[in-house]
């Protein structure tokens, strides 16, 4: 059976004079921002601008909160406890929360940056303990299916969104492999996989293919603003997951 569908992206990933990715042309062709919110980028002023940007192209808007590690981009794994983490992520969440106030939008969700996605993924405690500021602030999380980010979520009936990655690698057992720069990827690749998704649930890996996981009937697509040529591929999933939803009868 075909899976609703949307299209994300982490946005708001400069710092002062300097820029990641093109946040113009990506809010086009998105259904979801995802805003760094300064512990691994972004700054006060790069946030307020990238919320204006997102109302300006009516994308809904969540919190991208991160370990605290500029120097590694928060790409690098952190030992932290839980309740050291609900409180970091309370403090960025709260920040964007701010700015989304002042424009007059709503958050929308929570979705964990780079090697702190990849922890709580794995573990129950930090799992609980970041969906918990997802419900502190009555927003979905947004996070891997199948493991320990959708168990906390029902857990703690916090409503979850399931994300897949169409310009990341997935190892032989479905482990999404986080990398701290991105490698480039065909638009033809980026398709295939795409495709493999939307018609069957099935995620692309190093040795084949796995179901997204169980209970799965909408999936929202994360394609990365620093990943070569990130404007095409957004751009061809975009085309791709509008033909799905239109054709399933969810347009």
């Amino acid at each position: 059976m075909p899976l609703r569908a949307t299209v994300n992206c982490d946005m708001g990933e400069g710092y002062s004079l300097y820029s990641m990715g093109d946040d113009t042309s990506l809010m086009k062709t998105i259904h979801l921002a995802n805003i760094a919110c300064g512990f691994h980028a972004s700054d006060f002023m790069i946030m307020d601008k990238t919320v204006i940007l997102a109302k300006e192209n009516g994308v809904r808007v969540g919190a991208h909160p991160s370990l605290p590690d500029h120097q590694g981009f928060g790409r690098r794994e952190m030992a932290i406890e839980p309740d050291e983490l609900a409180s970091c992520f309370i403090y960025q969440v709260g920040a964007l929360f701010g700015f989304l106030q002042r424009h007059g939008l709503q958050m929308n969700h929570v979705k964990p940056h780079g090697a702190v996605y990849s922890q709580t993924a794995r573990s129950p405690e930090l799992s609980r303990a970041v969906v918990g500021v997802s419900k502190t602030f009555n927003v979905a999380f947004m996070g891997l299916a199948g493991t320990s980010h959708q168990k906390a979520a029902e857990e703690l009936g916090v409503k979850f969104i399931a994300e897949w990655f169409a310009d990341l690698e997935y190892s032989p057992e479905g482990a999404l492999l986080i990398t701290k720069k991105h490698d480039p990827i065909t638009l033809e690749e980026v398709e295939k996989r795409v495709k493999k998704m939307l018609a069957e649930g099935l995620v692309t890996t190093k040795s084949g293919t796995l179901p997204i996981g169980e209970g799965v009937e909408e999936v929202s697509i994360c394609v990365h603003s620093d990943t070569p040529g990130t404007v095409e591929i957004a751009q061809t999933v975009k085309r791709l997951v509008d033909e799905s939803n239109r054709k399933a009868g969810f347009a």
